[in-house]
Formats: structure tokens, C-alpha cells, sequence
């Protein structure tokens, strides 16, 4: 059998938005996939994609990833489109319901923050997120080099 020792879905992130958790405190996720052409696909799977200034708009009961960054595809010609156009995301119903009642309150916004491969489509995680403000930003820093010196100190213990 040839296809007895592949992964069922491959999770490891082609993309991630790693300034994400710094710069927002993260909500709830959702999974959702993404309407791409058939030379964006081939890019994707290469890692050809960028989603560090990316973002997520709901416009008439959709949402859209805005100006993420699909490289065109070598192969590709002429089927190449613009590498930053706005991309539909194939949510649920309830599911863009949940979505806009969350922007609706004050402070919120959808941010992507991984894409990966599952079962052969591209699929986005996005979250629900509240910008940190400059001082939450500086607590996080003091935090994260709080838990390093710890761990340096534990290991120079032991």
C-alpha cells in the first residue's frame, strides 16, 4: 500500500501570523476554508502565502480575508491572478452570525492566525481578537523575559 504511511491531514501551519498574540489578545477560533483558484492552490501548498498583515471583513452575510499575499505560481501564465486579492472564506451561517455579532461590539476584530493543509484544502484559523494596548504590549515583554531568565537560572541549578 503507498499511501499507508501518510498523515491523514497534514497540521503543520504553511502560515502563521505570529505577531498575532503580540499585539492581540485572542478570542474564540473558528475554522474556516478558503475559495482559491487553481494556481493559488499550488502556491499555497508550496508555502507561498503571507497572512502577517492580513485581515478578515464580513460584507453582506460573507466573510473575505483581505490583503493576504499568495505568491504567483511559476507554472501558472496567464491563470495568475492578483496576489493580493480579496479571497471569500467558506464559513457556516450561524457561524458569520457568531462573527458579526462579536465585531459588533466595541474593541473587536477577526484576524487570521494560521493556514494549513487538511485533507488536501487550505483551510485558515481565525480568532475573534481585542487589541492590546502599549502598556499591555510591555507586560507581555517583561512576562516573556521573566519565564526565560527562570528557565536559564533552573538549568544553571540543575
Amino acid at each position: 500500500m503507498a499511501g499507508k504511511n501518510r498523515k491523514k491531514h497534514q497540521n503543520d501551519g504553511l502560515a502563521t501570523n505570529r505577531r498575532a498574540s503580540f499585539n492581540y489578545s485572542i478570542g474564540e477560533t473558528f475554522e474556516s476554508g478558503i475559495q482559491l483558484t487553481g494556481t493559488e492552490i499550488k502556491s499555497v501548498r508550496l508555502g507561498q502565502i503571507t497572512i502577517g498583515d492580513a485581515f478578515i471583513t464580513l460584507r453582506n452575510g460573507q466573510a473575505y480575508l483581505n490583503n493576504a499575499n499568495i505568491s504567483p505560481y511559476k507554472q501558472g501564465n496567464q491563470f495568475n491572478g492578483d496576489p493580493l486579492r480579496r479571497r471569500k472564506l467558506l464559513l457556516h451561517k450561524n457561524e458569520i452570525e457568531r462573527l458579526s455579532k462579536f465585531v459588533d461590539q466595541d474593541g473587536k476584530t477577526i484576524i487570521p492566525l494560521k493556514v494549513y493543509l487538511k485533507h488536501g484544502f487550505a483551510k485558515l484559523l481565525i480568532a475573534v481578537a481585542t487589541g492590546k494596548k502599549n502598556y499591555d504590549k510591555r507586560r507581555t515583554i517583561k512576562e516573556r523575559d521573566l519565564k526565560r531568565e527562570m528557565s536559564r537560572n533552573f538549568k544553571n541549578f540543575n
